[in-house]
């Protein structure tokens, strides 16, 4: 156990992923840990984990094992993602992330206004090689998410992806110099995107509301669908802040009905500064 104990967390599989993220927060390597390559301040802690889930999962497990008396901790997975043709250097926040082996999908609740576009990422186990469909492809969000989960709130586990090949410049193509100058032209907004996420560690929001287990009881809901629902409801709390809301769920047949409704009262709702 560590006597720093950092705030954010960031997990990123390559060293020359990690290259522009380490000198931009003034990072220092900790000789003393040899498992992973830890690099951390006072306030900041990134491990180098290696490509894959296991890989990602066990670089989470372990680091946060090192700094277990932080709580409510924010995670981060940065890194690169191909894509059948969005441009080169396109940076997303990841909103939905499948797990291709599993079928499993995971919905990180966006409860800010995010700095960037947004989109879903795939995650397998093999490189996705054949860009025949128009979707994000990486090989350790999936991973990064479902072991995060076991250590912080949904509200601050975030993953941001850049795109590094496409159909006409194929992942073969990548090389590391390529992949650190990706990622460098977009720390502003991995500063602005952890801001964000820094802010709600301190805000009672991040608690489920008491309207989603009463939601829970009256409609039936998939286990996708309750993951949306709870993201809906927090991002609808910082929104409101303290102003009352509630959900439009009378004469729903369904979950899907309710999550309709909710997105439609989302963006119809105003801001409370």
């Amino acid at each position: 156990m560590q006597k720093n104990s950092p705030k954010v967390f960031i997990y990123i599989a390559l060293p020359c992923e990690a290259k522009p993220v380490i000198e931009h927060f003034r990072l220092k390597k900790d000789t003393a840990i040899n498992p992973f390559a830890v690099h951390l301040n006072q306030e900041t802690c990134l491990t180098v984990t290696g490509i894959g889930k296991n890989a990602m999962a066990a670089g989470i497990a372990y680091t946060q094992a090192l700094f277990a008396p932080v709580e409510n901790p924010v995670l981060f997975n940065i890194g690169i993602a191909g894509h059948k043709d969005q441009a080169l250097g396109s940076l997303f926040l990841i909103n939905k992330i499948t797990d291709v082996d599993s079928k499993k999908s995971y919905y990180p609740p966006l409860v800010f206004d995010p700095p960037c576009a947004t989109a879903g990422v795939q995650t397998a186990a093999k490189p996705q090689l054949d860009y025949g469909q128009p979707v994000l492809c990486d090989m350790e969000a999936s991973a990064f998410y479902e072991t995060a989960a076991r250590f912080s709130t949904g509200e601050l586990i975030h993953c941001l992806k850049v795109v590094s090949d496409n159909k006409d410049a194929p992942a073969g193509a990548i090389n590391p110099k390529q992949v650190t100058a990706l990622i460098a032209a977009h720390l502003p907004t991995v500063d602005a995107v952890i801001a964000q996420a820094r802010v709600l560690t301190g805000q009672a929001s991040l608690s489920v509301p008491p309207i989603y287990g009463q939601l829970l009881q009256r409609h039936r809901f998939t286990m996708s669908e309750k993951q949306q629902l709870k993201a809906m409801l927090c991002r609808a709390a910082v929104l409101t802040k303290d102003a009352a809301f509630k959900p439009d769920d009378n004469g729903a047949d369904s979950g899907k009905e309710v999550l309709k409704r909710l997105a439609r009262q989302l963006d119809e709702t105003a801001f409370y500064l």
